[in-house]
């Protein structure tokens, strides 16, 4: 199945699909280990120690309400293109969100302390208009940390990854979603997603500086941090 990243419709209409299911789908495919990356971000996120976060594609909010979590007297607010996962946000206690596209923030310039983005910028159309105006919003200084699906580094892991993303784990969540094809979706978008290296140079490239990659669990999934220039 080829889907390319360049249809915003089609992204935001899975999205809609599973909303009411994408977070108990993301616990059971990631064994739980989504609780532990996202440990791993607000830990960052709290040693900056933000009096303001945007958290871009929030989705279900997940990240959003760790970092209020952790960071009670920062005002955190969540924007995500898909208006059925905010729902699901606002039922989880996210009191401030915005339905927006991260290519288009409805935000003032350097507004904002720390912006993040966790398993979103992945399924922009452009990646670089993306980081762009996450660079906008953000003060000169600011913080941004991107959390993502990643290639693993171990190269003997790489097609044993492949086969679960392809042929195991749209099997797995189509049964517990009803949209096989939304998860078909998540492997090419991982597949075509930069990663290390590249990654941190297209970050560096649209207003940031001194990008930093950390992989976990054996590369398959990465954060990113950056300041803005």
């Amino acid at each position: 199945m080829e889907i390319h990243k360049e249809n915003p419709e089609m992204v935001r209409g899975l999205f809609s699909d599973i909303a009411g299911r994408y977070q108990m789908v993301n616990h059971l495919l990631s064994g739980g280990l989504d609780f532990y990356w996202r440990a791993v971000a607000v830990s960052l996120i709290r040693s900056w120690k933000p009096a303001t976060v945007l958290d871009v594609a929030t989705g279900s909010g997940d990240l959003a309400m760790a970092i209020r979590k952790a960071r009670p007297q920062a005002r955190v607010v969540g924007a995500d293109f898909c208006a059925p996962m905010l729902d699901v946000a606002r039922k989880n206690g996210l009191p401030e969100l915005v339905v927006a596209d991260g290519m288009c923030l409805p935000f003032a310039d350097q507004d904002f302390d720390v912006v993040t983005a966790a398993f979103g910028l992945r399924n922009m159309a452009s990646w670089e208009k993306g980081l762009s105006e996450m660079a906008r919003v953000l003060k000169p200084g600011g913080h941004l940390l991107i959390l993502d699906f990643s290639l693993p580094t171990l190269p003997l892991m790489r097609p044993l990854y492949r086969f679960y993303l392809h042929n195991i784990l749209p099997h797995i969540a189509g049964l517990a979603t009803g949209r096989k094809d939304a998860y078909e979706y998540l492997g090419v978008s991982i597949e075509q997603f930069p990663s290390g290296n590249t990654m941190t140079s297209l970050i560096n490239s649209c207003g940031f500086r001194n990008a930093k990659a950390y992989p976990l669990t054996l590369g398959t999934v990465s954060i990113y941090t950056a300041t803005r220039t």
